[in-house]
């Protein structure tokens, strides 16, 4: 890896982890305060919603986001045409849905969702505005500034939250939260990427752009589909209080396995694409990309499943317990998930949508096989996630037979990058685990097993030699 190229991944590397690790500390300090006030039902309501905005969110970004980072050379016409493009299709959605609330409503069996939905989904049309800005700096690698954009469009949102949800105002302070931080991001997104608008426009780009980013676009809606199928399934086969539960399990999960996708998707594509053609040295930046990757997925993910109940009774009340069994299957699932961003981004920089397309929807097809043949056989939520999860962690095989016709890496070079981090991330769950067995005051256990498995995890890697650690600590301490 270049010196050059080493300095801007390692410093959106850090950047990345700042971002990600700051948002998920302040989602789960805001997700605790809520949880404490409201109920499944609440959350259950907006879960229902969840998978409608996701995939409108997809529809008004079409792909052109992805297209444009690809770019080896994008002009302001680019990005003008993708920024009218994106407004003009996110109102069009945006009525569509409108006018869509009371069959949303009626198919889950909620009357109060034809107003929350209508009110909910302003949040992605507003959230299209940022699309673009969010590019540019996407796009130079710019995750100093997303962090500092990021973090206080939470701290805002989620005070709005706060307040609404205790003067009794329950899933309409949860989806104004949603609406609060996409005007934010929006308003602070325009600030720092300095670009603006002309009304001077022509769609030739989007034409161009077009074969790659349409497949980025059914890509990305399966995408959302895949990792939303339970709340839209579970909201028509259950009630809204086990939606609800489902939801609170993979609120958790999904927060720590952003921590890590995050420093990995702000950094992987534009790497990938900057290094271009040379097949050698983009083996060398993505083994040390997938090593670092596994580095911190494992433990953290691992960790997570570790103290799942105690951390749930300990932050958000008993009430909450069933949903701790849930998570902690979803953790293991979680921990393969930014692995899988890895992978599919050296796929899409390397130009192959249709791969990247093609892999997604066999993936969601199996995920929603499996759910509806555990159902069909009498299973219960439980044995869905544990479908789920198998599908997941199997898939990432596949993903590596693709990313092998590409770059040539062999799959056993992957076992060797990734193996060791698996072991030792298990072997130190499991030491934790029994070694601290004999606690019984939750918050004491809680804390107690969160500083042992780290000491563990570092100490075992200390003492094995690892280098991605040492590399890690060296540069931290450069910084400083």
């Amino acid at each position: 890896m270049s010196t050059d190229l080493k300095s801007k991944t390692a410093q959106g590397f850090l950047w990345g982890a700042l971002n990600s690790g700051a948002m998920q500390v302040l989602n789960a300090v805001f997700g605790i305060v809520l949880a404490r006030k409201l109920d499944q039902g609440d959350y259950g309501l907006i879960g229902m919603l969840t998978i409608f905005t996701l995939v409108a969110n997809s529809l008004q970004d079409s792909g052109f986001v992805t297209a444009l980072t690809n770019k080896r050379e994008a002009t302001r016409q680019d990005y003008n045409a993708v920024f009218w493009f994106n407004i003009s299709v996110s109102f069009l959605l945006y009525i569509l849905l409108f006018l869509c609330a009371p069959l949303i409503a009626l198919f889950f069996k909620e009357p109060i969702l034809t107003d929350l939905s209508r009110y909910y989904f302003i949040s992605f049309f507003i959230a299209s505005f940022s699309i673009v800005p969010r590019a540019i700096l996407f796009r130079l690698m710019k995750q100093r500034e997303l962090a500092i954009m990021a973090i206080i469009s939470l701290l805002v949102s989620g005070t709005v939250g706060i307040v609404m949800a205790y003067n009794g105002m329950a899933f309409w302070g949860l989806a104004t939260q949603t609406i609060t931080f996409n005007l934010m991001v929006s308003i602070i997104s325009w600030v720092f990427s300095g670009w603006k608008p002309s009304f001077q426009f022509t769609f030739t780009p989007i034409r161009e752009m077009f074969p790659f980013s349409c497949k980025m676009l059914i890509t990305s809606i399966f995408n959302q589909v895949n990792n939303n199928i339970f709340s839209l399934v579970l909201g028509k086969i259950y009630t809204k209080v086990e939606v609800g539960t489902y939801t609170q399990a993979n609120k958790w999960n999904t927060m720590g396995a952003n921590t890590i996708t995050g420093m990995v998707q702000g950094v992987a594509q534009p790497a990938f694409v900057e290094v271009g053609d040379d097949l050698e040295r983009l083996r060398r930046v993505f083994s040390k990309m997938l090593r670092f990757t596994c580095f911190v997925s494992f433990p953290l993910m691992f960790g997570l499943s570790l103290v799942a109940p105690e951390f749930i009774v300990t932050l958000i009340k008993e009430k909450w317990l069933p949903s701790a069994h849930l998570m902690q299957i979803l953790c293991i699932g979680g921990a393969f998930l930014p692995i899988a961003t890895l992978y599919f981004n050296l796929i899409i920089s390397r130009g192959k949508s249709d791969i990247y397309m093609w892999n997604i929807i066999a993936q969601g097809c199996a995920i929603l096989g499996s759910i509806l043949m555990v159902y069909g056989l009498g299973g219960n939520i439980t044995y869905m996630v544990i479908a789920y999860v198998a599908i997941v962690i199997l898939w990432t095989g596949i993903w590596h037979r693709f990313l092998y016709q590409e770059i040539r890496y062999p799959f056993f070079s992957a076992i060797k990058d990734i193996l060791p981090f698996l072991l030792i991330a298990s072997a130190t769950m499991v030491i934790t685990y029994f070694a601290t067995s004999w606690i019984e005051n939750l918050p004491i256990l809680l804390l107690v097993r969160i500083l042992l498995a780290a000491v563990l995890y570092i100490g075992l890697l200390w003492l094995l030699g690892a280098k991605i650690l040492k590399e890690c600590i060296g540069y931290l301490l450069k910084r400083k």
